[in-house]
């Protein structure tokens, strides 16, 4: 890995929202991992209460950590985070609330930025604002840098990758099929109740709303969100709808769009049930569950009394159920001439928390001591997703980080 490089801003990386649920996690994992990686290394936590970091602080062990107290619709508090860092880590959610002073604070003051949302509506926003202002100035704003949607973006880099190499052919299409075990935090489920109250159920079903302009290629079922039950013989399981896809599609066909895949490039993911009747019966309920949960999360009434029967924001899952959780992403591409590539993303510990906390961290540092290796140059800039702001990088620092991000051998 690159070496650190100094820099005249008073930290390399700032933690915003430290005190959250996942910025707790963290500040933890810089506490435990950052100072290995470049010796001097400078980072600091942030948020409104310099008590709670103060407390998140001393419970982590992180003393050699700075303080910014922040409020994150202060605009010039927020310009002064963003001119102390040379990149901003966010876990500060819903994003829609409170991230964005944030990114036009780095925006304006040339302060790269990653964070986990999963709120695509609100990414759109940055792009239409933003995305020309930063590519000018060589600014890398990354969201989506959690579960939602690095195994999914790197799944496709992958894919494309292995593609180009073996077969000296373009993929045209890569699927993915997921298999976790894990909770949510409150945080996420705020996210997902804000956007949902917030009117923005139309935007979500934009298949193509993180797309540049001019790069939507014609609708058609290869890009359909998928409703139904199916049995996949390239899996060889019964595969049923997942959750996420409706976030994780549209960030990797930004992707697609900006590095350049094939034209007409599909990609979905789906969960995976298993195998025999029993697997099909679960993907037909869960298909069946799945679209009448979301109709009905769309009532009010009905999702007023999801929010109070769901964990509070700066809440979730105990330390060993986060342990305990797993992801895995099985993921096959296609050539238009019948070639295929094969592999799979995975990781130990509760996705949405531990490994999200891995890939977000991972991220952060990326952009901190290797920005010269990044994809497209150190100048390169804009409101990017993982694959195309951090690329291989990103996925030699998560291998070193003991994620499994594989391409298996091609069958004779």
């Amino acid at each position: 890995m690159a070496t650190h490089n100094a820099s005249p801003r008073p930290y390399d990386v700032v933690l915003y929202g430290a005190s959250g649920f996942v910025g707790r996690q963290t500040v933890d994992y810089f506490a435990k991992h950052a100072a290995g990686y470049a010796p001097g290394l400078t980072w600091a936590l942030a948020g409104r209460s310099k008590d709670k970091l103060e407390a998140v602080r001393k419970a982590t062990g992180a003393q050699q950590a700075g303080l910014v107290v922040a409020e994150a619709h202060d605009a010039a508090a927020m310009d002064a985070l963003a001119r102390s860092a040379k990149v901003v880590l966010s876990t500060a959610g819903p994003f829609a609330l409170y991230g964005s002073e944030l990114v036009a604070a780095c925006v304006r003051n040339g302060t790269h930025y990653v964070d986990i949302t999963g709120e695509t509506p609100w990414v759109k926003g940055l792009i239409d604002q933003h995305h020309v202002a930063a590519q000018r100035k060589g600014t890398r704003i990354i969201p989506f840098c959690g579960f939602d949607s690095i195994p999914s973006d790197l799944s496709a880099h992958l894919a494309n990758q292995a593609m180009r190499e073996r077969y000296g052919e373009a993929c045209v299409a890569t699927k993915v099929a997921f298999s976790i075990r894990g909770g949510f935090n409150g945080g996420t489920l705020a996210s997902l109740f804000h956007m949902l109250a917030s009117g923005q159920s139309a935007a979500m079903e934009d298949l193509f709303l993180l797309n540049p302009s001019g790069s939507r290629p014609p609708l058609g079922p290869a890009h359909a969100d998928p409703l139904g039950p199916r049995h996949d013989t390239d899996f060889g399981a019964w595969l049923g709808p997942f959750l996420m896809s409706t976030i994780n599609t549209r960030v990797v066909r930004r992707s697609a769009a900006l590095l350049g895949y094939a034209e007409g490039y599909a990609y979905q993911e789906y969960l995976r049930l298993g195998k025999g009747p029993v697997a099909a019966l679960a993907a037909s309920s869960l298909s069946l569950g799945s679209f009448t949960s979301q109709a009905a999360l769309k009532w009010s009434p009905i999702r007023k009394l999801a929010q109070k029967l769901a964990p509070p924001p700066g809440a979730g899952p105990s330390e060993a159920s986060m342990d305990g959780g797993s992801f895995r992403a099985l993921w096959v591409g296609h050539s238009a001439s019948g070639n295929m590539v094969r592999g799979m993303v995975a990781d130990k510990g509760d996705p949405g928390n531990r490994a999200t906390t891995k890939m977000l961290c991972e991220s952060a540092l990326a952009l901190a001591l290797q920005l010269n290796a990044l994809p497209g140059g150190p100048q390169h800039g804009g409101v990017l997703t993982p694959a195309s702001g951090l690329g291989d990088v990103l996925v030699q620092r998560l291998r070193a980080a003991g994620m499994t991000l594989m391409v298996e051998p091609a069958h004779v």
